[in-house]
Protein backbone atom coordinates (compact mmCIF):
# COMPACT_ATOMS: atom_id res chain seq x y z
CA UNK A 1 0.00 0.00 0.00
CA UNK A 2 1.31 3.45 -0.92
CA UNK A 3 0.37 6.50 1.12
CA UNK A 4 0.75 10.07 -0.14
CA UNK A 5 1.34 12.61 2.65
CA UNK A 6 0.63 16.33 2.34
CA UNK A 7 3.69 18.32 3.47
CA UNK A 8 2.70 21.26 5.65
CA UNK A 9 5.39 23.92 5.31
CA UNK A 10 6.01 27.56 6.11
CA UNK A 11 8.95 29.88 5.51
CA UNK A 12 10.91 27.18 3.70
CA UNK A 13 10.66 24.71 6.59
CA UNK A 14 8.63 21.54 7.09
CA UNK A 15 6.20 21.89 10.00
CA UNK A 16 6.06 19.36 12.82
CA UNK A 17 2.52 18.32 11.92
CA UNK A 18 3.93 16.69 8.77
CA UNK A 19 6.24 14.48 10.82
CA UNK A 20 3.31 13.07 12.79
CA UNK A 21 1.42 12.42 9.56
CA UNK A 22 4.44 10.55 8.18
CA UNK A 23 4.42 8.27 11.23
CA UNK A 24 0.72 7.54 10.71
CA UNK A 25 1.24 6.90 6.99
CA UNK A 26 4.14 4.52 7.67
CA UNK A 27 1.68 2.19 9.41
CA UNK A 28 -0.17 1.85 6.10
CA UNK A 29 2.83 1.02 3.94
CA UNK A 30 5.26 2.87 1.67
CA UNK A 31 5.37 6.63 2.35
CA UNK A 32 5.51 9.23 -0.42
CA UNK A 33 5.22 12.99 0.11
CA UNK A 34 3.72 15.81 -1.94
CA UNK A 35 5.35 19.23 -1.68
CA UNK A 36 3.36 21.94 -3.44
CA UNK A 37 3.87 25.67 -3.65
CA UNK A 38 6.01 28.33 -5.23
CA UNK A 39 9.79 28.27 -4.67
CA UNK A 40 9.66 25.06 -2.63
CA UNK A 41 13.04 23.57 -3.53
CA UNK A 42 14.35 23.98 0.00
CA UNK A 43 11.21 22.37 1.45
CA UNK A 44 11.52 19.41 -0.95
CA UNK A 45 15.13 18.83 0.11
CA UNK A 46 14.13 18.85 3.78
CA UNK A 47 11.18 16.55 3.08
CA UNK A 48 13.41 14.01 1.31
CA UNK A 49 15.55 13.88 4.45
CA UNK A 50 12.66 12.74 6.68
CA UNK A 51 13.22 9.21 7.96
CA UNK A 52 11.10 6.56 6.29
CA UNK A 53 10.20 8.55 3.18
CA UNK A 54 10.60 6.76 -0.15
CA UNK A 55 9.73 9.47 -2.67
CA UNK A 56 8.94 13.19 -2.66
CA UNK A 57 6.69 14.54 -5.40
CA UNK A 58 7.37 18.24 -5.97
CA UNK A 59 5.11 20.63 -7.83
CA UNK A 60 6.55 24.15 -7.98
CA UNK A 61 4.06 26.53 -9.54
CA UNK A 62 2.64 29.98 -8.66
CA UNK A 63 -0.90 28.55 -8.77
CA UNK A 64 -0.03 26.39 -5.76
CA UNK A 65 1.25 29.22 -3.62
CA UNK A 66 -0.55 29.67 -0.28
CA UNK A 67 -1.98 26.14 -0.64
CA UNK A 68 -5.23 27.24 -2.23
CA UNK A 69 -7.23 23.99 -1.96
CA UNK A 70 -9.11 24.45 -5.24
CA UNK A 71 -5.76 24.29 -7.04
CA UNK A 72 -4.02 21.75 -4.80
CA UNK A 73 -6.80 19.12 -4.68
CA UNK A 74 -6.78 18.29 -8.44
CA UNK A 75 -2.99 17.84 -8.29
CA UNK A 76 -3.35 15.34 -5.44
CA UNK A 77 -6.18 13.51 -7.21
CA UNK A 78 -3.94 13.05 -10.25
CA UNK A 79 -1.22 11.55 -8.02
CA UNK A 80 -3.76 9.27 -6.34
CA UNK A 81 -3.85 7.15 -9.51
CA UNK A 82 -0.64 5.54 -8.23
CA UNK A 83 -1.38 5.78 -4.48
CA UNK A 84 -3.83 4.03 -2.18
CA UNK A 85 -4.23 6.63 0.57
CA UNK A 86 -3.93 10.38 0.97
CA UNK A 87 -2.85 11.43 4.46
CA UNK A 88 -2.89 15.02 5.70
CA UNK A 89 -2.24 16.51 9.13
CA UNK A 90 -5.42 17.85 10.72
CA UNK A 91 -4.25 21.45 10.40
CA UNK A 92 -6.20 24.32 8.85
CA UNK A 93 -4.65 23.55 5.45
CA UNK A 94 -5.03 19.79 5.79
CA UNK A 95 -8.69 20.09 6.77
CA UNK A 96 -9.21 22.45 3.84
CA UNK A 97 -7.63 20.21 1.22
CA UNK A 98 -8.62 16.68 2.28
CA UNK A 99 -12.42 17.05 1.92
CA UNK A 100 -12.00 18.36 -1.62
CA UNK A 101 -9.75 15.42 -2.48
CA UNK A 102 -12.32 13.03 -1.02
CA UNK A 103 -15.13 14.67 -3.00
CA UNK A 104 -13.21 14.48 -6.28
CA UNK A 105 -12.38 10.81 -5.60
CA UNK A 106 -15.97 10.17 -4.50
CA UNK A 107 -14.92 8.50 -1.24
CA UNK A 108 -15.61 9.06 2.45
CA UNK A 109 -13.03 10.98 4.46
CA UNK A 110 -11.72 9.51 7.73
CA UNK A 111 -11.08 12.51 9.97
CA UNK A 112 -8.74 13.18 12.88
CA UNK A 113 -7.51 9.62 13.38
CA UNK A 114 -5.83 8.56 16.62
CA UNK A 115 -4.43 5.21 15.48
CA UNK A 116 -4.05 2.91 12.50
CA UNK A 117 -5.28 -0.58 13.38
CA UNK A 118 -4.90 -1.99 9.85
CA UNK A 119 -4.98 -0.80 6.25
CA UNK A 120 -8.71 -0.15 6.50
CA UNK A 121 -9.45 0.18 10.25
CA UNK A 122 -8.77 3.35 12.25
CA UNK A 123 -9.77 4.95 15.54
CA UNK A 124 -10.99 8.52 15.88
CA UNK A 125 -12.55 10.63 18.66
CA UNK A 126 -16.24 11.44 18.82
CA UNK A 127 -18.49 13.26 21.31
CA UNK A 128 -15.71 15.78 22.08
CA UNK A 129 -13.29 12.95 22.75
CA UNK A 130 -15.48 11.27 25.35
CA UNK A 131 -15.78 8.21 23.11
CA UNK A 132 -13.37 6.64 20.65
CA UNK A 133 -14.90 5.20 17.49
CA UNK A 134 -13.32 2.35 15.56
CA UNK A 135 -14.13 2.79 11.87
CA UNK A 136 -13.57 0.67 8.78
CA UNK A 137 -13.35 2.08 5.27
CA UNK A 138 -14.05 -0.17 2.31
CA UNK A 139 -13.19 2.57 -0.21
CA UNK A 140 -10.45 1.63 -2.66
CA UNK A 141 -8.78 5.00 -2.03
CA UNK A 142 -8.47 6.32 1.52
CA UNK A 143 -8.50 10.02 2.47
CA UNK A 144 -7.33 10.55 6.04
CA UNK A 145 -6.54 13.45 8.36
CA UNK A 146 -4.27 12.81 11.34
CA UNK A 147 -4.42 14.26 14.85
CA UNK A 148 -0.77 15.20 15.31
CA UNK A 149 -0.74 14.77 19.09
CA UNK A 150 -1.69 11.08 18.74
CA UNK A 151 1.44 10.05 16.80
CA UNK A 152 5.14 10.38 17.51
CA UNK A 153 6.99 12.66 15.13
CA UNK A 154 9.11 10.96 12.50
CA UNK A 155 12.80 11.88 12.61
CA UNK A 156 13.44 14.96 10.50
CA UNK A 157 16.87 13.61 9.51
CA UNK A 158 18.24 10.30 8.34
CA UNK A 159 16.04 9.71 5.30
CA UNK A 160 17.11 9.37 1.70
CA UNK A 161 14.00 9.90 -0.38
CA UNK A 162 14.14 10.50 -4.11
CA UNK A 163 12.72 13.74 -5.49
CA UNK A 164 10.41 13.68 -8.50
CA UNK A 165 8.97 16.74 -10.24
CA UNK A 166 5.28 16.69 -11.15
CA UNK A 167 3.32 19.24 -13.15
CA UNK A 168 0.66 21.42 -11.55
CA UNK A 169 -2.88 21.18 -12.89
CA UNK A 170 -3.15 24.96 -13.27
CA UNK A 171 -5.11 27.75 -11.66
CA UNK A 172 -8.79 26.80 -11.56
CA UNK A 173 -9.80 30.43 -11.03
CA UNK A 174 -12.12 29.54 -8.17
CA UNK A 175 -10.24 31.35 -5.41
CA UNK A 176 -7.44 33.85 -4.99
CA UNK A 177 -5.10 34.78 -2.17
CA UNK A 178 -5.83 38.33 -1.03
CA UNK A 179 -3.66 38.72 2.04
CA UNK A 180 -2.80 37.42 5.49
CA UNK A 181 -2.26 39.01 8.87
CA UNK A 182 0.42 36.90 10.50
CA UNK A 183 0.78 37.16 14.25
CA UNK A 184 4.44 37.00 15.26
CA UNK A 185 4.74 35.23 18.59
CA UNK A 186 7.58 35.89 20.99
CA UNK A 187 6.78 32.64 22.76
CA UNK A 188 6.66 29.05 21.43
CA UNK A 189 3.78 28.12 19.12
CA UNK A 190 0.96 26.33 20.92
CA UNK A 191 0.86 23.07 18.98
CA UNK A 192 4.62 22.47 19.25
CA UNK A 193 5.33 23.85 22.76
CA UNK A 194 6.62 21.55 25.49
CA UNK A 195 5.06 23.68 28.24
CA UNK A 196 1.77 25.58 28.02
CA UNK A 197 0.28 27.98 30.55
CA UNK A 198 -3.43 28.51 29.94
CA UNK A 199 -5.83 30.95 31.57
CA UNK A 200 -9.60 30.93 31.86
CA UNK A 201 -12.51 33.25 32.43
CA UNK A 202 -11.60 33.63 36.13
CA UNK A 203 -8.87 36.08 35.09
CA UNK A 204 -11.59 38.76 34.67
CA UNK A 205 -10.18 40.76 31.73
CA UNK A 206 -7.34 41.15 29.24
CA UNK A 207 -4.98 43.27 31.38
CA UNK A 208 -5.41 40.88 34.31
CA UNK A 209 -4.72 37.89 32.04
CA UNK A 210 -1.48 39.51 30.91
CA UNK A 211 -0.50 40.50 34.45
CA UNK A 212 -0.80 36.99 35.89
CA UNK A 213 -0.28 34.55 33.00
CA UNK A 214 2.47 36.10 30.88
CA UNK A 215 5.16 36.47 33.61
CA UNK A 216 4.68 32.82 34.60
CA UNK A 217 4.85 31.69 30.97
CA UNK A 218 8.01 33.73 30.42
CA UNK A 219 9.68 32.21 33.47
CA UNK A 220 8.90 28.71 32.18
CA UNK A 221 9.65 29.44 28.52
CA UNK A 222 6.10 28.34 27.83
CA UNK A 223 3.46 29.02 25.21
CA UNK A 224 0.29 30.81 26.29
CA UNK A 225 -3.15 29.28 25.84
CA UNK A 226 -6.69 30.09 26.92
CA UNK A 227 -10.11 28.56 27.29
CA UNK A 228 -12.87 29.45 24.84
CA UNK A 229 -14.59 31.48 27.57
CA UNK A 230 -11.48 33.68 27.92
CA UNK A 231 -11.22 34.09 24.15
CA UNK A 232 -14.92 34.87 23.74
CA UNK A 233 -14.66 37.45 26.52
CA UNK A 234 -11.90 39.21 24.56
CA UNK A 235 -9.03 38.58 26.98
CA UNK A 236 -6.79 37.16 24.24
CA UNK A 237 -6.91 36.52 20.44
CA UNK A 238 -8.45 33.37 18.91
CA UNK A 239 -4.96 31.98 18.24
CA UNK A 240 -4.65 31.25 21.96
CA UNK A 241 -7.71 29.00 22.19
CA UNK A 242 -7.19 25.42 23.29
CA UNK A 243 -10.04 22.97 22.93
CA UNK A 244 -12.39 21.16 20.60
CA UNK A 245 -12.99 24.32 18.54
CA UNK A 246 -9.47 25.63 19.10
CA UNK A 247 -6.08 23.93 18.99
CA UNK A 248 -5.40 20.36 20.05
CA UNK A 249 -2.24 20.22 22.15
CA UNK A 250 -0.26 17.56 24.02
CA UNK A 251 2.72 19.24 25.71
CA UNK A 252 4.96 17.76 28.37
CA UNK A 253 3.33 20.08 30.92
CA UNK A 254 -0.04 21.83 30.71
CA UNK A 255 -0.88 24.35 33.44
CA UNK A 256 -4.58 25.27 33.60
CA UNK A 257 -5.20 28.41 35.64
CA UNK A 258 -8.74 29.48 36.47
CA UNK A 259 -10.14 26.97 33.97
CA UNK A 260 -13.13 24.94 35.14
CA UNK A 261 -12.61 22.13 32.64
CA UNK A 262 -15.57 22.00 30.26
CA UNK A 263 -15.48 18.90 28.06
CA UNK A 264 -14.78 21.04 25.00
CA UNK A 265 -11.59 22.33 26.64
CA UNK A 266 -10.57 18.90 27.93
CA UNK A 267 -10.87 17.50 24.41
CA UNK A 268 -8.03 19.80 23.36
CA UNK A 269 -5.50 19.12 26.12
CA UNK A 270 -6.22 15.88 27.98
CA UNK A 271 -3.42 14.05 26.13
CA UNK A 272 -0.84 16.30 27.83
CA UNK A 273 1.83 14.30 29.65
CA UNK A 274 1.39 16.19 32.95
CA UNK A 275 -1.63 18.38 33.74
CA UNK A 276 -1.44 20.91 36.57
CA UNK A 277 -4.68 22.63 37.60
CA UNK A 278 -5.06 25.71 39.79
CA UNK A 279 -8.63 26.62 40.70
CA UNK A 280 -10.43 27.83 43.81
CA UNK A 281 -13.37 25.49 43.15
CA UNK A 282 -12.37 22.06 44.47
CA UNK A 283 -15.23 20.47 42.51
CA UNK A 284 -14.11 21.87 39.15
CA UNK A 285 -14.06 19.14 36.44
CA UNK A 286 -10.47 20.03 35.55
CA UNK A 287 -9.30 18.24 38.71
CA UNK A 288 -10.65 14.94 37.36
CA UNK A 289 -7.98 14.87 34.65
CA UNK A 290 -5.23 16.76 36.50
CA UNK A 291 -2.09 14.96 37.68
CA UNK A 292 -1.42 17.77 40.14
CA UNK A 293 -4.21 19.95 41.56
CA UNK A 294 -4.00 23.04 43.73
CA UNK A 295 -7.15 24.47 45.25
CA UNK A 296 -6.53 28.15 45.85
CA UNK A 297 -7.06 31.73 44.78
CA UNK A 298 -5.07 32.19 41.58
CA UNK A 299 -4.56 35.88 42.35
CA UNK A 300 -2.51 34.83 45.39
CA UNK A 301 -1.03 31.56 44.14
CA UNK A 302 0.28 32.67 40.74
CA UNK A 303 2.38 35.64 41.95
CA UNK A 304 3.92 33.41 44.64
CA UNK A 305 4.65 30.66 42.13
CA UNK A 306 6.14 33.11 39.63
CA UNK A 307 8.33 34.70 42.30
CA UNK A 308 9.76 31.33 43.36
CA UNK A 309 10.79 30.31 39.83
Amino acid sequence: MKALVWVEHEGGAVKDATLSAVTAASKLGEVHLIVAGSGVGEVAAAAANIAGVGKVHVSDDPSLDHALPENVAPLIVALMESHDAFVAPATANGKNIAPRVAALLDVMQISDILSVESEDIFTRPTYAGNAIATVRSRDAKKVITVRGTAFEKAAADGGNGTVETVSATGDKGLSAFVGAEIVKLERPELTSAKIIVSGGRALKDGPTFEEYILPLADKLGAAVGASRAAVDAGYVPNDYQVGQTGKIVAPEVYIAIGISGAIQHLAGMKDSKTIIAINKDEDAPIFQVADIGLVGDLFKVIPELTAKL
